[in-house]
């Protein structure tokens, strides 16, 4: 089947596919780290991970932030958004034999997609060295996106790794988010490409606040003066707040564990990035449920919402 017939294909079974009445919900260990479920529902909140320039940890904080949080008892995935140069099933010690692109050319749904990860994590594969699947059009980033609408039980989080630039490859995978997460780490190109990539997503999409990490940071100071410099810049001169949302610091152990494909947070629960991806995802857990009233962009999940039952609505 050729890619247009598999799209095709897809996006007419998505139209027709009925969603279950009820699922089951799985068990997972809980952390004293998070609070307990709500009963209200919650949004099936999708969290893009982005920062503009390459080489800032993006990956790095989407693995840990994503099993920090499934650790603590939520349903996560993991959708891996560099397409062509994919790199969490690498970081993880995962072989994928499925891919994005068979999933667009209809030899398989997101269900039969889902690779599982330690921990109860859930990762969602992209090709690597693949260069069709780096060429994708903006009509095959939104049938990624709607694909999740087809979940018969969506997560409580998706996760999304994104490329570095400013392709549409980002900026579409980012603004379908319901939350954005800047890495910044202490270089100037690193802050000049994170206001670059905020500045287009409100120009263009709207994106009116943006949460910032610093990674590679020597303390909690040097975290919040690398906030407070893009703050004030985009304070001056864009309509976007950008909140502080938790550091990294510099630690051998988390080099140790990306050598050894491993999640520092699985590897070595109790080192200092480990403790720092945890209180973040104790934080990602508290935040407000995002406003998504007006939104005129195609999203994740469009609203759909998971219970203290566990069906979606």
């Amino acid at each position: 089947m050729d890619q247009a017939s598999g799209l095709k294909q897809m996006l007419s079974n998505m139209v027709g596919r009925a969603t279950p009445s009820s699922v089951v919900a799985g068990d997972h260990q809980a952390s004293s780290l998070l609070a307990a479920a709500p009963a209200a529902r919650r949004h099936c909140r999708a969290i893009a991970v982005a920062g503009g320039k390459g080489g800032v940890g993006k990956s790095t904080v989407a693995v840990n932030l994503g099993m920090s949080l499934s650790m603590a008892g939520r349903d996560v995935m993991l959708l891996d958004a560099d397409m062509g140069l994919a790199n969490v099933d690498v970081m993880l010690g995962l072989t994928p034999s499925r891919h994005i692109g068979h999933l667009l050319d209809g030899n398989c749904t997101l269900e039969e997609l889902l690779l599982p990860a330690p921990r109860g994590l859930q990762v969602v594969p992209a090709g690597s060295g693949t260069r069709r699947l780096a060429q994708l059009d903006n009509g095959e980033h939104a049938a990624i996106i709607r694909a999740f609408d087809e979940l018969a039980r969506p997560p409580e989080f998706l996760l999304v790794d994104t490329a570095a630039g400013l392709s549409d490859n980002v900026t579409m995978f980012a603004a379908a988010a319901s939350e954005v997460i800047l890495v910044v780490c202490d270089e100037p190109a690193s802050l000049t490409d994170a206001y670059g990539l905020t500045k287009v997503l409100s120009r263009d999409f709207g994106v009116r606040r943006v949460r910032m990490v610093a990674n590679m940071v020597r303390n909690e100071g040097d975290a919040r003066a690398l906030h407070q410099k893009l703050a004030r810049v985009s304070d001056r001169f864009l309509d976007v707040v950008i909140d502080f949302s938790g550091w990294v610091p510099h630690d051998e152990r988390l080099r140790q564990a990306i050598r050894r494909q491993c999640a520092v947070v699985d590897l070595w629960p109790s080192s200092q990035s480990a403790l720092a991806f945890k209180k973040m995802a104790g934080v990602v857990d508290k935040w407000a449920e995002p406003d998504r009233a007006g939104l005129d962009r195609i999203a994740f999940f469009g609203g759909r919402t998971v219970p203290a039952d566990g069906v979606p609505r």
